[in-house]
């Protein structure tokens, strides 16, 4: 087994295990667009076939010149074939960030530009050759990507939020008593002018929750009992 992974880039690559490399990497980046495609996501099904085609690309450039790589200048000029892979990996760090937005303290794309970087991986993998490797690592993205993102329905995550309401600086709302039977911790941040020009109380919340929506509602509703609220406003990552 050891022998095959370290062998399977040869020095004169054949048409067909180059154009198997190139397949493989289409349907590997096709399988992990398509789940990132029905998300919804800003990196989807073309976009992820294409980061994963230009490193498989570049990763067979790189293997094509290894024939020549280590003679003499005489016969050429010499050449670091890694450039290649390196300068992809580069070019995708550019791609990446650009994917990642943050608004505040909501940031949006860290999954997505994750993935990018992983179908880079992935394409060297299979422009290099090393079909196995590359094989495993796209079925173990999808179930990372795929199934195990219903973890996200199960686990109580802690969730935050702003909260802003009405009062006067002279005395500051207490909504402990309101928050403690959702186990809801509240600190206040400061006065401030809300947006119809009156003077509203901002408070830090904090909680642990499987369902951010029901649990952010269940909030609201508690907190309106007792104050009147100018302002609510969940974070949130996403990917």
């Amino acid at each position: 087994m050891s022998s095959f992974l370290t062998d399977v880039m040869p020095l004169e690559p054949s048409w067909w295990a180059i154009a198997a490399r190139i397949a493989l990497t289409v349907v590997a980046g096709g399988l992990i667009g398509l789940d990132r495609e029905r998300g919804g996501h800003s990196a989807g099904f073309r976009t992820t076939i294409l980061v994963a085609l230009a490193a498989c690309l570049a990763m067979i450039q790189a293997n094509l010149l290894l024939s020549v790589y280590g003679k003499t200048p005489g016969f050429f000029s010499q050449m670091d074939v890694l450039r290649f892979p390196l300068g992809v990996l580069t070019g995708v760090g550019f791609i990446g960030g650009g994917a990642i937005l943050r608004r505040g303290d909501m940031m949006t794309g860290v999954t997505t530009a994750a993935t990018l970087w992983f179908m880079t991986i992935v394409g060297l993998c299979f422009g290099g050759g090393q079909i196995v490797i590359g094989t495993v690592a796209t079925v173990v993205a999808f179930i990372v990507l795929s199934p195990m993102k219903r973890l996200d329905t199960w686990l109580r995550c802690e969730r935050k939020a702003t909260l802003v309401v009405y009062g006067s600086r002279s005395d500051i709302p207490d909504l402990s008593n309101v928050l403690a039977p959702l186990q809801c911790s509240a600190v206040f941040v400061a006065w401030g002018p809300t947006e119809d020009d009156r003077i509203g109380a901002t408070y830090e919340l904090r909680w642990l929750a499987k369902d951010p929506d029901a649990s952010a509602r269940a909030i609201l509703a508690a907190v309106s009992e007792a104050q009147e609220i100018a302002h609510f406003a969940m974070h949130s990552t996403t990917g």
